[in-house]
């Protein structure tokens, strides 16, 4: 590989140049400059102020009562009903009750054992009325 001297090989022109004397009194335009922007201050009314104070307001009093309504519309949309999905389970032919307990983990099956209350008469007619005890037993 050849070496690369810097300042043997020809240099290119930027094309951008400053005209003559241009920092000579550059400082003196800049501060010129300056007083002048000073002496023009913008003054803003105090009407075009209020009417965006007005809409401001307006706009966060809109967004402050449109958060209960899409809270609540996100609560009901997500939360199924204990009927419709009871219904739906039972209508469902390929499902059955080894399926269910399959999916179940051991927080289920404690909420479950809390939720039944089973009296002892009532086991008691389920036993005597159902024809299929042994079946019962087994399960």
């Amino acid at each position: 590989m050849k070496e690369f001297k810097l300042e043997n090989e020809p240099k290119i022109n930027s094309g951008f140049k400053t005209p003559e004397h241009y920092f000579d009194n550059f400082s003196a335009k800049v501060l010129e400059k300056i007083n002048e922007e000073e002496k023009e201050v913008k003054v803003i009314p105090f009407y075009k102020r209020k009417k965006v104070l007005t809409i401001l307001a307006a706009a966060m009093i809109v967004f402050a009562l449109m958060i209960p309504i899409v809270n609540n519309y996100r609560a009901t949309s997500n939360d199924l009903d204990e009927a419709t999905l009871e219904t739906y389970l039972a209508y469902q032919s390929n499902l059955n009750q080894y399926d269910l307990i399959q999916n179940l983990d051991t927080k289920d099956i404690q909420k479950l054992d809390k939720d039944v209350a089973l009296e002892n008469e009532t086991i008691e007619d389920i036993l005597s009325t159902n024809p299929n005890l042994e079946h019962l037993i087994s399960e």
